[in-house]
């Protein structure tokens, strides 16, 4: 299923929103009206349309009509719906309108668990029996969907109805008030091997098989997954009851292993080498090869077994493809995936912009909304309260970079998602840079194994010629005056290449209590080769509070116009500041009046 989509019409449904404590889901606001949303939206049944036409769950938090007269022309069948959920803005109704039978049903009693309210849930299985038997807890699937309809006809007419198990935790099920029989017709079979069942025999799948897996380094994706599906069918397992898929840690950043989960939809999990060696007696299959070459005496079996417990069984010993091995354990209850191993690390270095939420890019707000831990400047990180609330973070000074960064790396190493965050674009002048110098710096193999990404954001650079109007529309180029880490020689001749080659210019870090001379520097290299009336924009704090814009002639620049907060970005030899109407203008011409003529 995909992510689900909160609605918010108003900043008072945004706020509900954030309570809701649903990372995996987005929140979309309205223009003008919901401010700091993932998505902003400006035709409320347009989009409704959309998201519901795409598959996602909806969460909207406004009247139920709103949602019935966008979604209702849309209707088709029930069962391949996504869930749509009414909520009132004070949380005090959760109504699953659409979806009953593919989860919303249990979304909205989750909505209101968090919410200390009641679910006004109406389908007939679920409000008789306390549960639905179309819609079973996370991980566990049907095998014949359309025998639940009669199964849970029949429990709710208080007629006998059969109950077969071979393996998984059914109490989900026993807590219905029913007499349950020996009856193969209506029944319910519990089983981890393949069953198609029948129209009035329910085949439930239970997640209690794990997916040891071992391969060599840049195997084939397609092999492994090959082999895992050929490996359950001979043994005629059902690969719904597969609830994770386990390895070694030194397999953590292995595509394949990461393809298999994927193509099976369960999570990827990774055991030490010490961990797996604890399993040895229990080995069909022990390796002294495997041991000198990773440290435990088998990795496929092992991990499967690590994955079941101690009360689990191997029930596939180890089977063989030329770069991969699998082997199944079978779990003697449900197995939850969570609890098994350790996840991949993973890190994302985030730019969330000059501060404004609406500079700030969905994907940023994603992965902070994703993350399991945030690491930042204490002030950047107070910019992003609203995303980010209820997570812990880790605030230290602005001097404190390297640490901050080796912080964020070594929490991702133990198993967490973790958003480092810095301002702006994270690799202009910020902490992209120094991660991926510490990575080189270091050849740490817990590191290396990091899953990394690095998302965009809008920097000062662009936000200030977006508030001017297009000052940077011909080549430009940045410059930071700091030399805490940059000698001042190497500075100074950049300077003077950027002035000589007439490159628009933006001045970051341009002053601080100690550093004075260098703006004035960085000014008079500019008036060498370009005009003294020469448009300059000394844009501060910008998309926060206190922000400012003022236009000057490069003449002007002084040391006391700026502060560390301020971007200054100074024009080339055709940059131009007009005023028209209310309103005034810097922009660079590209040359498109000459082009005019010539035509």
């Amino acid at each position: 299923m995909k992510h689900p989509i909160i609605i918010a019409l108003t900043n008072t449904g945004l706020e509900l929103a954030g309570r809701l404590d649903m990372p995996e889901a987005e929140t979309h606001g309205l223009a003008g009206r919901a401010h700091g949303a993932t998505e902003l939206f400006s035709n409320t049944i347009e989009h409704l349309g959309d998201l519901f036409k795409a598959g996602h769950p909806i969460i909207g938090i406004c009247a139920a009509g709103i949602l019935i007269r966008a979604l209702a022309p849309l209707l088709g069948d029930k069962r391949s719906e996504p869930p749509v959920i009414a909520m009132a803005q004070d949380g005090s109704a959760v109504v699953p309108l659409l979806g009953g039978h593919n989860g919303a049903n249990q979304l909205a009693a989750d909505i209101a668990e968090a919410l200390n309210t009641n679910a006004a849930i109406t389908t007939a299985g679920d409000v008789s029996l306390g549960v639905a038997l179309d819609d079973p807890p996370s991980g566990w699937s049907l095998a014949n969907p359309a025998a639940a309809k009669p199964v849970a006809a029949a429990l709710i007419a208080r007629e006998p109805v059969g109950m077969h198990v071979d393996c998984g935790d059914t109490a989900w099920l026993t807590k219905i008030d029913a007499a349950f029989t020996e009856s193969d017709s209506p029944s319910i079979t519990v089983t981890h091997k393949v069953d198609a069942g029948s129209d009035e025999r329910l085949v439930l799948h239970p997640p209690v098989l794990a997916l040891g897996v071992g391969c060599e380094r840049d195997c084939d994706p397609a092999e492994l997954i090959s082999l895992a599906l050929e490996t359950l069918a001979q043994a005629g397992l059902a690969a719904p009851s597969v609830a994770c898929v386990v390895s070694i840690d030194v397999k953590a950043d292995e595509g394949a292993v990461h393809a298999l989960a994927e193509h099976l939809g369960v999570p990827a999990r990774f055991f030490t080498a010490v961990e797996l060696e604890t399993e040895t007696p229990r080995l069909a299959n022990p390796s002294d090869i495997v041991f000198a070459e990773v440290g435990c005496h088998g990795v496929a079996e092992g991990a499967a077994l690590a994955a079941v417990g101690s009360q689990g069984d191997l029930i596939v010993p180890k089977a063989k493809s030329k770069r991969a091995t699998c082997a199944l354990g079978l779990a003697k209850g449900n197995i939850a995936p969570a609890s098994v191993g350790q996840k991949r690390g993973r890190l994302t270095v985030v730019g969330i912009g000059p501060g404004s939420d609406g500079w700030r890019t969905p994907a940023v707000t994603r992965a902070l909304a994703g993350a399991d831990e945030v690491v930042g400047y204490g002030l950047y990180l107070d910019l992003i309260v609203d995303v980010i609330v209820g997570k812990p973070r880790h605030d230290s000074k602005l001097s404190e970079e390297e640490a901050r960064v080796r912080l964020a790396i070594e929490r991702a190493a133990e198993g967490l998602d973790v958003a480092l965050v810095s301002s702006g674009d994270a690799g202009i002048y910020a902490l992209a840079t120094l991660a991926f110098e510490l990575l080189d710096r270091e050849d740490n193999p817990e590191w290396n194994r990091l899953d990394i990404s690095v998302e965009p954001g809008v920097s000062a650079i662009q936000a200030a010629a977006a508030r001017m109007g297009a000052p940077i529309g011909h080549d430009f180029c940045t410059v930071s005056l700091s030399d805490l880490l940059t000698p001042w020689d190497v500075i100074e001749n950049r300077l003077q290449a950027a002035a000589s080659g007439d490159f628009i210019t933006a001045l970051y870090n341009p002053v601080s209590k100690r550093r004075r001379h260098q703006l004035v520097a960085a000014r008079d290299a500019m008036l060498a080769h370009r005009p003294a009336e020469t448009p300059v924009i000394l844009a501060r704090n910008l998309g926060r509070d206190g922000e400012t814009l003022d236009v000057i002639r490069l003449d002007e620049l002084e040391p006391d116009r700026v502060d560390m907060l301020t971007l200054v970005l100074i024009g080339n030899s055709q940059t131009r500041h007009i005023h028209r109407g209310q309103r005034e203008w810097v922009y660079t011409p590209r040359g498109y009046a000459a082009k005019m003529e010539d035509a």
